[in-house]
């Protein structure tokens, strides 16, 4: 009598992947690698950590290539060789994003203390302690500084990408070239061309309101080119459905494919955000800086993360390079929970 095994008992089989047996004849190709490139370093004029790295990627390479060429041919050779190399190349990517971060982390996190984020440098020197003053008004800046280049660039940017999906006028392709065209445009021709256009002719006087204007000059083309990717996406069942049930074409963009879509736009949104949080050189052109609060952004210099951290460095002192640290390090978390955010609603399904 022969036994039946339950549906809940039986494993999924995953044949691609490496066996404990591949894994083990792998770690020990690398750790001979390693003991070979160290050899070779001892004995020849290579030297360093260069040196050790390039002897051990040479050696694995050829010591793994040429066993899975003797073992399974030539075909899976090739295979091992381009995997070591996508693996290398990504272990060198990630060495600089990995050294900024430790070098941020570690000169910053020492100016931390709760005064930090309400207090102003209106009465502090550059060689105060690090813990003495504060970065308050150089937040307040950068988010009123944000938020009105968002009025100004979330409309524009969403709107010019549903002219692009949508409507496909003829104006289209001028409309997409000139997008991708801003999306390569420096900084600073931002900033100058609102110190050219609107400071020196008419108000004469640095804002934050001019400042914004630059930044929305810049975040313009992010949200349009990622709201566009993001509308290309909803399936066109959606829109032919919309009009079969006898809704015209802007209350069915307006109803089902915007709302289809509303993670995406957001995400774009925050994209754009995240473009324009670290710009300098439009602020230091048009908005100037303060190291006051400034509550009225069409009055008077503001100051901004960049430029805190710029002015900062420019001191030059001990204590002023402290609080520059920090303050990097509290932009860079800035920009990192808005990437979060976007890879959150990224991932959600579009349209879901």
């Amino acid at each position: 009598m022969t036994t039946t095994t339950p549906f809940q008992d039986i494993k999924p089989q995953r044949p691609w992947q490496a066996s404990t047996k591949d894994k083990s004849v792998t770690l020990g190709i690398f750790i001979l690698s390693v003991a070979l490139a160290y050899g070779v370093v001892l004995f020849t004029g290579l030297s360093g950590k260069l040196g050790m790295f390039s002897s051990f990627v040479f050696i694995f390479v050829f010591i793994n290539s040429g066993r899975s060429y003797l073992q399974f041919g030539s075909a899976m050779a090739k295979d091992s060789l381009v995997n070591i190399l996508v693996a290398v190349g990504t272990f060198l990517t990630i060495i600089p994003i990995a050294s900024i971060l430790f070098e941020v982390f570690s000169k910053g996190y020492k100016g931390l203390y709760p005064g930090l984020f309400y207090r102003d440098m209106s009465l502090n020197s550059p060689n105060d302690p690090a813990n003495v003053g504060g970065l308050g008004h150089a937040i307040l800046g950068t988010v009123l500084l944000v938020s009105i280049a968002l009025i100004f660039s979330v409309p524009i940017g969403i709107l010019t990408a549903l002219y692009l999906t949508e409507i496909r006028g003829k104006f289209s392709r001028p409309i997409r070239f000139l997008v991708q065209a801003m999306s390569g445009v420096p900084s600073i021709v931002a900033g100058l061309f609102i110190l050219s256009a609107i400071l020196y002719p008419i108000t004469k006087n640095n804002s934050s309101f001019l400042g914004s204007l630059a930044l929305a000059i810049l975040m313009i083309p992010t949200v349009a080119r990622t709201s566009e990717e993001v509308l290309n996406l909803i399936p066109n069942d959606l829109r032919e459905a919309g009009v079969a049930l006898g809704g015209t074409q802007w209350r069915t963009v307006a109803m089902i494919v915007v709302p289809a879509a509303k993670s995406g736009l957001l995400t774009a949104v925050i994209l754009g955000i995240a473009r324009i949080a670290g710009e300098t050189a439009p602020i230091l052109l048009v908005a100037g800086g303060g190291d006051r609060y400034n509550y009225n952004p069409f009055n008077g210099p503001m100051g901004s993360l960049p430029h805190f951290i710029w002015n900062s460095f420019r001191s030059g002192t001990p204590e002023s390079t402290a609080r520059a640290w920090t303050g990097l390090l509290v932009l860079l978390v800035i920009v990192f929970v808005l990437f979060a955010i976007a890879r959150f609603f990224g991932n959600r399904k579009v349209g879901k």
